[in-house]
């Protein structure tokens, strides 16, 4: 356990210190959803319907842009190697690495939606609905993008392979995210918003015990 914490710790200073991309990941968030009234015109009836779509779009972006440092920085310090030959499970050290990602890189997008709410014309509720389902939502994209992360570390060019290898798994989370907050914006009840976020946090749920193995054989059969 210790183990664990001090490398969740050491993956948060890092992220949060200059150039170490959950700042990255921000500002693309910002800008996103920043360009998009631009983009759409001053139909505000128009831009408050899509605002949850705009802000769950650019979440999945800016986790997308950040998820490649996830295990790239450990293989290029020589660090993996020594993180695969530890006795600590590797799996339980590819949870707290993803964990790490999310407080670092996912947070802050939940954080900074009430204020980008504004920016799309939603009301209070409108902007809590989102940022509710953007709560729940994020840590299915981290632990779901930590699987590709792990198959791009060796190989070049990762990069393009981890955009190719996690939007597919993305898409669900994304359906139901933007579902759920629509359906809130619509005040049809309690009941129609609960299924579309229940099955929001089934996916996460999922995403959290079937991430970190996923990755850990990923990483050892790339590594070998």
């Amino acid at each position: 356990m210790t183990a664990l914490l001090a490398i969740a710790r050491r993956d948060i200073r890092i992220a949060l210190r200059v150039g170490g991309g959950a700042l990255i990941g921000v500002l693309f968030f910002l800008t996103v959803v920043v360009l998009m009234p631009f983009a759409i015109g001053p139909d505000l009836n128009l831009l408050m319907r899509l605002g949850p779509a705009i802000l769950w779009l650019g979440a999945l972006l800016a986790s997308l842009l950040t998820l490649d440092r996830l295990f790239m920085a450990d293989h290029d310090d020589g660090s993996l190697d020594l993180i695969l030959m530890s006795r600590t499970p590797l799996e339980f050290t590819c949870a707290a690495k993803a964990l790490a990602h999310w407080l670092a890189a996912g947070v802050p997008l939940v954080v900074a939606t009430p204020v980008l709410g504004l920016l799309l014309n939603l009301d209070a509720t409108a902007t809590l609905s989102v940022a509710l389902t953007l709560l729940v939502g994020t840590p299915a994209l981290t632990f779901t993008g930590m699987i590709g992360a792990a198959l791009a570390v060796t190989l070049q060019r990762g990069g393009l392979l981890l955009a190719v290898l996690v939007l597919p798994l993305s898409i669900p989370v994304l359906i139901f995210g933007v579902a759920a907050s629509n359906v809130a914006i619509a005040e049809q009840g309690t009941m129609a918003f609960g299924t579309p976020f229940s099955i929001l946090c089934a996916i996460s749920l999922a995403s959290l015990v079937i991430g970190p193995f996923a990755a850990a054989a990923s990483l050892r059969h790339g590594m070998d």
